[in-house]
């Protein structure tokens, strides 16, 4: 079939059909400050995860900003290639440790990754039935977390886990069910719920909100016992709100950011950060998103209750070793090694106060640990969509 071109005299009439609309591109809200922040020095290659397994430019911090850059000025197009080294980024925030510039490079791959969904031929790795079902639908909420792999308490009785894990069976499962199988740790008895109160043992000494957020809730709800014993000992009344939800991190490495704001915009509310010393958190991600809130704005809470919320949010590693420690009377004779989560040491620069909480407890001994603060590639659910890489992160 030959091509009709347009006649000069069809051009001249003004005959010719309208131009289509040029659509702005999905990232053209982004600040440009946040990529001209980055002056490419390249400071922050050795403490990204992934450029120090592979090498490769592209899937190192600089390489990406990069790579963003171009795409968002309309000066690259947005491929595949483009978007799997995006994909590969565990956001860890390792580089903005690094970087002596102050680039913030979590809030620029977040605000990108939201605009992927929107982009001809892009998407997301977390965006599919799986991740909306499961992740967001039941992990992140602590009751239905509870609820639905509660019921895998039967498996361990019988021993139905370990013939799947130990024979390798759960690849015969759907892909992503069967990475999920590996990386949850084996039913146990819940532990009961926390009460609303727990009182200070001996003088009160401060007045704290527990978060206690989802999947934590639903699998470790020990580790919540054992905070809040833990600040009883140290003089500090413990309040536990029933109605507080997932602290949005799933949400926000998913590129859900108006999710994660409506979550955050919650949790303000119901927390009501005068009537409390300090918001706790005991998991590094938690927080990290938690403190980091109070810089965007919701539509349901004002800015003010946002930041004042954020600004009240503590790990309790941080907290107590402001308040200072009361000496535990018991020895523990081991030697041991810490290794930083990323959301602890990156997203909220607490590195010293574990340590120092350590140091306290009578006989033990603490040794360094190499690479202490590269990433074990866990990363919300980066264990589910790059499990390879994970797996290289978690060896090393």
């Amino acid at each position: 079939m030959s091509v009709q071109f347009p006649t000069a005299e069809a051009a001249a009439a003004g005959e010719l059909p309208a131009e289509p609309e040029a659509r702005p591109l999905p990232w053209a809200a982004i600040d440009e400050s946040l990529f001209r922040a980055c002056v490419q020095c390249g400071l922050c290659t050795a403490s990204c995860p992934t450029y120090a397994e592979l090498g490769d430019e592209n899937d190192g911090p600089r390489g990406r900003i990069h790579l963003m850059h171009l795409v968002a000025r309309g000066e690259l197009p947005f491929t595949r290639d483009v978007q799997r080294h995006l994909d590969r980024c565990l956001a860890c925030q390792g580089c903005e440790s690094a970087c002596p510039y102050g680039v913030e490079y979590g809030r620029l791959i977040h605000a990108f990754r939201r605009g992927i969904s929107t982009a001809p031929g892009g998407r997301l790795p977390t965006d599919n039935r799986f991740h909306r079902r499961v992740v967001r639908g039941v992990l992140a909420n602590a009751e239905r977390a509870r609820h639905r792999l509660g019921r895998g308490r039967w498996t361990r009785r019988i021993g139905l886990d370990r013939l799947l894990l130990g024979t390798g069976l759960w690849r015969l499962l759907p892909r992503r069910a069967g990475r999920l199988l590996t990386l949850l740790p084996r039913p146990t008895r819940s532990a009961p719920r926390l009460p609303l109160i727990l009182p200070p043992l001996g003088r009160r000494r401060a007045c704290v909100a527990l978060f206690t957020g989802c999947l934590v809730d639903a699998l470790f709800r020990q580790i919540h016992w054992a905070t809040a014993r833990v600040l009883q000992q140290n003089g500090c009344e413990v309040f536990v709100l029933r109605s507080q939800v997932c602290c949005g991190a799933f949400h926000l490495h998913c590129g859900d950011l108006a999710e994660a704001d409506r979550l955050a915009a919650q949790n303000a509310a119901l927390f009501n950060a005068n009537h409390v010393d300090a918001i706790i958190t005991n998991t590094g991600g938690c927080g990290a998103v938690l403190k980091a809130c109070g810089a965007g704005g919701s539509a349901e809470t004002s800015d003010g209750e946002l930041r004042k919320f954020a600004g009240k949010v503590r790990d309790i590693t941080e907290f107590l070793d402001a308040l200072g420690i009361l000496p535990p009377p018991g020895e523990i004779r081991a030697t041991v090694a810490y290794h930083e989560a990323c959301g602890l040491a990156h997203g909220q620069r607490i590195r010293e106060q574990p340590r120092n909480l350590l140091r306290k407890i009578p006989a033990l001994t603490l040794v360094e640990l190499p690479e202490a603060d590269l990433c074990c590639g866990a990363a919300a659910t980066y264990g589910i969509t790059e499990p390879a890489m994970a797996d290289r992160l978690c060896r090393r």
